[in-house]
């Protein structure tokens, strides 16, 4: 198979998978913590495509995490492979943490992405920002996208994948508060581990990087 037919193969895949959409909507969003890992491949195939990528402190993350596992102790999670994995709260973060894993996974592509000279297709988004000034940033996403921006109510969400989330055995990972604001908590991850994961990520050093940055700097 030569590199013409691979790439007619993977356009038609996602010509197959969008095909029952109605023209009236010409674009889609597919979330994917992978795609900052298949810039080349993706900008190849779609060269108007663009990716947004909402970033947030790695400790920040690990705790919620930690904040799921321990809220439905019997659940024999998919996150993690065995006993050892699973057995502290320490390994559990580290399993995390390793680049082929939930987390590190994603730190890594993203890494890549904003390195690449693909990045400029991608739009870096600050967490504690958006929850601080959803009004202000939105707006802005929709201008990195090419696209006419329109109200939302960010008082109302609705979003929950149930089932996914409790074939992963780690129910409530993927479902959204209503209101978009900050939510200011203690960290229930012990000391150490918290501060080996809050150290300045490298998201901040963007003197390197191609892609778009809507961030507040610490």
């Amino acid at each position: 198979m030569n590199i013409a037919q691979r790439r007619r193969l993977r356009h038609g895949l996602f010509e197959a998978y969008y095909a029952d959409l109605p023209p009236e909507k010409s674009v889609v969003f597919d979330t994917n913590r992978s795609w900052t890992a298949r810039l080349p491949a993706l900008l190849d195939l779609f060269p108007q495509a663009r990716v947004i990528a909402c970033v947030r402190n790695v400790a920040w993350v690990m705790d919620s995490i930690e904040r799921l596992y321990r809220k439905h102790p019997y659940e024999n999670t998919a996150l993690f492979g065995n006993d050892a994995e699973r057995s502290t709260v320490f390994t559990r973060t580290e399993t995390l943490a390793q680049r082929n894993r939930l987390v590190g996974l994603a730190y890594s592509g993203l890494k890549e992405a904003c390195y690449s000279k693909e990045g400029r297709a991608m739009l870096v988004v600050d967490y504690d920002l958006l929850v601080q000034r959803p009004a202000h940033v939105i707006p802005l996403i929709y201008q990195f996208l090419g696209e006419e921006a329109y109200p939302h109510d960010y008082d109302n969400l609705d979003f929950d994948t149930p089932d996914y989330d409790e074939g992963l055995g780690l129910v409530d990972l993927h479902k959204v508060r209503k209101k978009v604001s900050p939510e200011p908590r203690e960290t229930i991850l012990p000391p150490d581990l918290f501060e080996q994961y809050a150290k300045p990520s490298f998201r901040y050093n963007t003197a390197s990087s191609r892609c778009n940055v809507l961030m507040v700097r610490p």
